[in-house]
């Protein structure tokens, strides 16, 4: 792993036209990966997530009047600049992204294995036999009994967890130096989801990836990420490593998001917590904190200014007026929630 990194975001805004005003997406958001790593982003349904993930490869349909705008510097070049024939020749080759419905992502008329080795006929210039070949080696190399016999199956034809991991071969087909698993588990049980988040780890760790893991569940993201960015309303509100996060949290959104992970053994009077009210949706301006309407520890001056993503410690920030005087544990067994 190089001391440089692979990715690096810059006040990345991402904002939609509608009837109500503009819709501030993603407001300012800032992060770097080093090649290798693996970075964990969460929040609650509209908090930004995605969106942040779909503005790396602009990959918004003819119909999202999106705004983008900041840097996404990839392997030293701005993404934000390039021409679409350009970003094309990055999709897929350099940048792979899982979605987190494989029923919709793939052409349910096409057998899987012309749609896993589309990417690398296109950007490597496969002949038909070469492709065949890649492709059971692909759908091998993710966990598909009978790799080559099943090139020729529709994907009706798979399991939930069959299909996700055909959309992981289709995404890691050219080798990508950097794959994007936008909530990858949502859809499967318990059982089939740790078994997808072992293969992306595996994969992540055989072929040398970078990996952006968003969830809206943060300890999917302890269980297979080095960081965590949390982002709350369109911004970044912490970030540190995952034990930073998971035994140290200095932001009260980060830990209410702790306070909602079932743990085994929990009691009656360690039941789940609901984070109060409901997540915000940007439109138009907005002043101070954009916590402050559910946070049990606002004071006046967090409805008034926008605290900054302030530096705690070696690769740990909060944007929290309150940070260095929240108490030092979130819960009494958090630690065993990795």
């Amino acid at each position: 792993m190089t001391d440089g990194p692979l990715l690096e975001v810059r006040d990345l805004r991402t904002y939609f036209a509608t009837p109500r005003g503009m819709l501030r997406a993603v407001d300012g958001v800032a992060f770097a990966l080093r090649p290798g790593e693996a970075l964990g982003i969460v929040g609650e349904s509209g908090s930004g997530k995605s969106v942040t993930a779909l503005s790396i490869l602009r990959l918004f349909g003819p119909l999202a009047e999106a705004r983008v705008s900041g840097e996404v510097r990839f392997e030293g070049r701005d993404l934000l600049q390039l021409s679409e024939a350009e970003l094309r020749r990055v999709r897929g080759a350099r940048i792979g992204m899982v979605f987190q419905d494989p029923l919709t992502s793939l052409n349910p008329s096409l057998p899987v294995g012309e749609q896993v080795i589309e990417a690398a006929r296109h950007h490597r210039g496969l002949s038909a036999a070469e492709g065949r070949q890649r492709g059971a080696e692909l759908l091998e190399l993710v966990g598909i009994p009978d790799p080559r016999d099943r090139l020729d199956h529709l994907p009706y034809s798979f399991s939930g967890g069959m299909r996700q991991r055909i959309m992981i071969a289709l995404a890691i087909a050219c080798e990508p130096k950097l794959l994007i698993a936008d909530e990858p588990t949502t859809a499967l049980d318990v059982t089939v989801q740790a078994q997808v988040l072992l293969l992306l780890d595996r994969l992540r760790r055989e072929l040398g990836m970078a990996l952006i893991m968003i969830s809206h569940d943060i300890g999917v993201v302890a269980a297979t990420c080095d960081r965590v960015l949390v982002l709350y309303g369109g911004q970044a509100v912490e970030t540190g490593t995952v034990r930073q996060i998971l035994d140290g949290a200095r932001h009260p959104y980060t830990r209410a998001l702790l306070r909602s992970i079932p743990r085994l053994g929990d009691s009656s009077d360690q039941r789940l917590q609901a984070i109060p009210g409901q997540p915000l949706t940007v439109i138009g301006g907005f002043r101070g904190c954009r916590f402050a309407p559910r946070c049990e520890f606002v004071i006046d001056r967090c409805r008034d200014e926008a605290p900054p993503l302030d530096m705690l410690g070696p690769d740990h920030a909060s944007a929290c007026w309150r940070a260095r005087e929240l108490p030092e544990t979130v819960g009494p067994d958090l630690a065993g929630v990795r």
